[in-house]
C-alpha cells in the first residue's frame, strides 16, 4: 500500500446523500512567501552543514599534522642514532639500515 495516498473523504448530509468535495483554495500570497522562505532555509542549513564538515576536516588536519610531524622526527632521530652507533663501531662500508617484517 503506498504510505503517500491519502483514503477517500466520504462526507454526507443528515439525510443521507453524499456532498461533493470542496475544490482547494488557491494557494495565497503568505502560503507562496512561506514557501519561498522554507526553501531558502533549507539552502541555508545545508550550507552550514558543509562548513561544519569543513570545519570538521580542517580540525582533524590540525590534530594530525603535528602527530605526523612528530613520528617523523622520532623516526627519524632513531635512524641517525643507529647509523652513528654504527659509524663509531668503526664499519668500513656505510651501515646498511636493515627493515624486518614478520609475518604471522
Amino acid at each position: 500500500m503506498d504510505m503517500n495516498r491519502r483514503p477517500p473523504v466520504l462526507d454526507m448530509t443528515p439525510e443521507g446523500e453524499f456532498r461533493d468535495p470542496q475544490p482547494p483554495r488557491p494557494a495565497g500570497l503568505l502560503d507562496r512567501a512561506l514557501a519561498r522562505l522554507g526553501g531558502i532555509a533549507v539552502l541555508v542549513a545545508a550550507a552550514a552543514g558543509g562548513l561544519v564538515l569543513a570545519g570538521l576536516a580542517l580540525l582533524a588536519i590540525g590534530i594530525l599534522l603535528p602527530l605526523m610531524i612528530v613520528a617523523g622526527a622520532v623516526g627519524a632521530a632513531s635512524i641517525w642514532w643507529r647509523l652513528r652507533r654504527a659509524r663509531r663501531r668503526g664499519g668500513t662500508e656505510p651501515p646498511s639500515v636493515r627493515v624486518v617484517v614478520t609475518r604471522r
